[in-house]
């Protein structure tokens, strides 16, 4: 990689790239772009975006990112995608089949992306789900068990890297106290310093995942002046240290109302603090430029940490996947309802920014 890469994770606006947008990325040449449902049509218009990203910075290996937990969180639907389960559901299952049934999450799963040319999934989730967890949250979360949390987190991020797909855990050092969405305001969680060793035990067990995720949440008995995302003190005790996590570490969405300042302030702040990308999501054109001109250039160790996390992009599937082993994914969720939610907090976000510019 002769040319230096942009300290972010990028987004575009719509289902093909705007002339500004192939502009825009050729210049900054970021690590990686994130794809959102109003990128993501059906499978022939989805490889052609991402041809198109990929000629723009001339890069094969370029991160290629979607959301796709399962449940309420997943950006590829029907009819063109198999309807995956959320984490909460899975986690419900009887303790002979949830192993069974994660792993073959993770490989159906695999076999989707890896055909659209998607190589990161922001997946799986590894916050305790508390009672007091925010909606936002709730059915992302497998249990509120740190045993069984950390098992099928390890389930599959090692069956995600066996197949191919780099996984990214999240939200480190845990979310499932915090009783309001980061999407709206930053969550303040009062924990002990005891309790929020507690809430890093499933990250810990999973620290083997090439790429990892920041919480926006502000922990005073780490640092009562920034968000975790921010906060230098948070990043290499909580993350690098007690977690031992070394992988690649990207702040959650510094698009969220959790953050405050510019988008390249936000930007700068989070890799500052020691996070190596910031993901941005909104895909508008002034804060694409805006963080094209002022985000920094991914550092060399993250740039090592990046070498690493590509590695596992030549990882063959184990074998092809069958339609048993749908039904048999299928067959298995069927034991346990599905959790009813209507709060979708990507969507709370986005009236927010359309009613600030009037749309």
């Amino acid at each position: 990689m002769s040319k230096p890469l942009l300290a972010a994770m990028l987004s575009c606006a719509g289902t093909s790239l705007s002339d500004e947008e192939k502009k825009i990325f050729a210049k900054a040449n970021p690590v990686g772009i994130s794809l959102f449902a109003r990128n993501l049509e059906e499978p022939t218009q989805i490889k052609r975006l991402i041809n198109e990203i990929k000629n723009c910075v001339e890069r094969d290996d370029i991160l290629i990112a979607v959301d796709q937990e399962g449940g309420r969180v997943r950006r590829l639907k029907e009819p063109y995608f198999h309807p995956y389960s959320s984490q909460y559901s899975l986690g419900a299952l009887p303790s002979d089949d949830v192993a069974k049934a994660c792993k073959l999450h993770a490989k159906l799963i695999s076999r989707d992306l890896k055909e659209l040319g998607i190589n990161v999934n922001y997946a799986p989730v590894l916050d305790i789900a508390y009672p007091q967890i925010t909606e936002a949250l709730r059915s992302r979360c497998f249990s509120d068990d740190i045993e069984k949390i950390s098992f099928l987190g390890k389930i599959m991020v090692d069956e995600y890297m066996a197949n191919g797909i780099i996984p990214c855990i999240k939200h480190m050092p845990g979310h499932g106290r915090a009783t309001n969405d980061p999407h709206l305001e930053l969550p303040v969680i009062n924990a002990t310093l005891s309790e929020i060793k507690k809430d890093i035990i499933p990250f810990k067990n999973c620290n083997q995942s090439p790429l990892g995720m920041t919480a926006h949440i502000l922990l005073p008995a780490i640092d009562k002046n920034h968000p975790i995302t921010q906060s230098k003190l948070g990043i290499n005790k909580l993350i690098r240290t007690d977690m031992g996590f070394n992988g690649l570490l990207l702040s959650d969405a510094i698009d969220m109302q959790a953050l405050h300042g510019s988008i390249s302030e936000r930007a700068i702040s989070s890799v500052n603090a020691g996070c190596d990308c910031a993901v941005y999501c909104m895909g508008r054109i002034e804060e694409l430029t805006e963080l094209a001109d002022k985000c920094p250039k991914l550092s060399d160790v993250g740039l090592e940490r990046l070498d690493k996390a590509l590695e596992v992009l030549h990882n063959n599937a184990r074998r092809s996947v069958t339609k048993t082993e749908e039904k048999m994914y299928d067959a298995l969720l069927g034991q346990v309802p599905v959790y009813k939610e209507s709060y979708d907090a990507t969507e709370v976000l986005h009236k927010i920014y359309k009613q600030k510019e009037g749309k």
